[in-house]
C-alpha cells in the first residue's frame, strides 16, 4: 500500500513538472479540437470509441502537433482494454514480443484485451512491422499506429490492409487559439491559478506562427510565461515583442525525406511549368525556409529547362546551367539569387515539351527496329569504302545551297516516320517552319526516287 501511495506521489509530481503541452493534452473526445471530420458526433471512429468496439488496427496519419498521440490516449481512457505504448524510435522486436506475451497472459487470466499504441510506426522496419501482423490478426493486440509519414509508403501493405486509416489535419488558427486560451484559464494543468495577461495580438501571433502545430504553440506560450518576470502587481504580462521572441520562426510543415518533401517540390515544378512565377517563388521560399538542399532544387530546374521549356527558349537550359554553376561557386545564402533567377526565367519562358518526343524514337527502336542496319551511304567510309561501298552516295550538306540537301537518314522501312513535332512557341516556331520545308523536300525526293525510270525520263 505504501508503495502504491509512493508511486502515486511520483506520478503526481511528474505531472506537475511536465511541459505545458503534455499537461494540457486533451483527456476526452470533446476536448479534442480540429478533427471533427473523424471524431465529430456520429462519425465512425467516435461511435467505435464510445462503444468500445475498436477495429483490429487503426493508423492515425497527420502532421506533428495535430493530436495523433492525444487521440490514442483518449481512446485508451474510453476502453476497458489494457493500454500499452511503444515508441518505434527506441523499441525493437524484443519489446513487441514482451507486449504480446503479456497480452496473451492478460487475456487468458483476466479476459482483458490489450491496446498497443506505437508512436512513429513508420520508423519500424519491415521485419518489425511483420512481427506485429499475426498478433493483430488473432486479436492478441489492438494496434494503434501513429505516423507523420504517408502510410502507403511507410507501412507494410499487409499491415495497412488490415487497418483502418484516419487522416488528421493541421490545426487551424482558431483551434490553436482555443488551446492557448484553455491553457491560460485551466487552474489545474495550465496557468489559471497564476496572474498571466496575454495581449490579443501576442496570442494571435503565437497561433499563426505555430502553423497548425498545437505543441509548438503551447511550448512558446510556456517559454513566454516562465521567462517573463511579474510586474509590481504580480502580473506576468505577455505582449507582442515577448511573443515574437518566444516563437521567432514560423514552423514549416516539411520533412526532407518524407511525403511533404515530394509534395512541395511537385508544387514548385508544376508552378514553373504552368508559368506562374508568384507561386513558384512561394514554394521555393518554403523549401529554402525549411532547409531543403538548394542543389536539389537546381537539379530539378535543370531537368525542367530541357523537359518543359526546351527549344521554345534554348537559353533556358544555358541560363539554368550557369545558375547551377554560380550556386556551386557562391554557396548560400547569396546563392539564392541565381536560384531565383533560374526559377523566374523558366517560369516566364515559352514552353515546349518536344524533348519528350525522344521516347517515340526509343519505342520504335525497342518495339520494331532494334536490329535495323544503317543505310550504306551513312556508314563509316574510312574503313570499308573500297571493298563494301560504305559511304558511297552520301551527299555532304555543306556542298549544297543553304547547307542542306534531301537525303535518306532513317532505316528504309521507317522512311517518312515522324518522331519530332516542334511546338509553335517561341524559338521553336522558327524551327517548325524550317523543318516543314525540309520534310516537304525530303518527301518530294523520295517520291522522285520511287518513280519508274521511264516516268522520270
Amino acid at each position: 500500500m505504501a508503495r502504491d501511495l509512493f508511486d502515486h506521489a511520483i506520478e503526481a509530481q511528474q505531472q506537475r513538472e511536465a511541459p505545458l503541452a503534455a499537461r494540457m493534452r486533451p483527456r476526452t473526445l470533446d476536448e479534442i479540437v480540429g478533427q471533427d471530420h473523424i471524431i465529430g458526433p456520429g462519425r465512425l471512429l467516435r461511435r467505435a470509441i464510445e462503444a468500445d468496439r475498436l477495429f483490429s488496427a487503426l493508423i492515425l496519419w497527420g502532421p506533428p502537433g495535430s493530436g495523433k498521440t492525444t487521440l490514442a490516449m483518449v481512446i485508451a481512457r474510453h476502453t476497458r482494454a489494457h493500454f500499452e505504448t511503444l515508441s518505434a524510435v527506441t523499441a525493437g522486436v524484443n519489446d513487441i514480443r514482451r507486449v504480446v506475451h503479456e497480452a496473451r497472459e492478460r487475456r487468458k487470466l483476466h479476459g482483458q484485451r490489450t491496446l498497443l499504441l506505437i508512436d512513429e510506426i513508420h520508423r519500424f522496419n519491415k521485419a518489425q512491422q511483420d512481427a506485429l501482423l499475426p498478433h493483430v490478426e488473432d486479436g492478441t493486440i489492438t494496434l494503434i499506429g501513429a505516423t507523420t509519414e504517408n502510410p502507403y509508403f511507410s507501412v507494410n501493405s499487409a499491415l495497412l490492409s488490415r487497418a483502418r486509416l484516419f487522416v488528421l489535419q493541421p490545426l487551424a488558427e482558431e483551434h490553436i487559439l482555443t488551446l492557448l486560451r484553455r491553457a491560460l484559464t485551466d487552474p489545474e494543468r495550465g496557468y489559471g491559478n497564476r496572474r498571466v495577461q496575454v495581449d490579443a495580438e501576442a496570442l494571435l501571433h503565437l497561433a499563426r506562427m505555430a502553423n497548425g502545430d498545437a505543441r509548438n504553440a503551447l511550448n512558446a506560450l510556456e517559454l513566454a510565461v516562465e521567462s517573463t518576470p511579474p510586474d509590481a502587481a504580480g502580473t506576468i504580462h505577455i505582449n507582442l515583442p515577448i511573443a515574437q521572441e518566444s516563437i521567432q520562426r514560423r514552423a514549416v510543415l516539411y520533412d526532407k525525406e518524407g511525403d511533404v518533401h515530394y509534395d512541395v517540390i511537385s508544387a514548385f515544378i508544376k508552378s514553373v511549368r504552368g508559368s506562374d512565377p508568384d507561386a513558384a517563388l512561394y514554394w521555393l521560399a518554403k523549401m529554402l525556409h525549411a532547409g531543403e538542399d538548394p542543389r536539389f532544387i537546381m537539379r530539378r530546374l535543370l531537368i525542367l529547362a530541357s523537359e518543359d521549356v526546351g527549344l521554345a527558349d534554348p537559353m533556358g537550359l544555358v541560363l539554368t546551367a550557369a545558375a547551377a554553376q554560380s550556386l556551386d561557386y557562391v554557396g548560400m545564402p547569396e546563392g539564392v539569387y541565381p536560384l531565383v533567377e533560374a526559377t523566374l526565367y523558366l517560369a516566364t519562358a515559352p514552353k515546349s515539351n518536344s524533348a519528350t518526343h525522344y521516347f517515340r524514337a526509343a519505342a520504335a527502336v525497342s518495339e520494331r527496329s532494334a536490329a535495323d542496319e544503317v543505310p550504306d551511304h551513312l556508314k563509316d567510309s574510312s574503313r570499308d569504302a573500297a571493298g563494301l561501298g560504305h559511304g558511297r552516295g552520301y551527299r555532304y550538306p555543306h556542298d549544297f545551297e543553304g547547307h542542306w540537301t534531301p537525303q535518306q537518314y532513317l532505316p528504309t522501312h521507317l522512311l517518312g516516320e515522324t518522331f519530332y513535332t516542334p511546338s509553335n512557341e517561341g524559338y521553336e516556331r522558327e524551327i517548325a517552319a524550317r523543318l516543314a520545308r525540309w520534310r516537304a523536300a525530303q518527301e518530294r525526293a523520295r517520291e522522285a526516287e520511287t518513280k519508274p525510270t521511264s516516268a522520270r525520263g
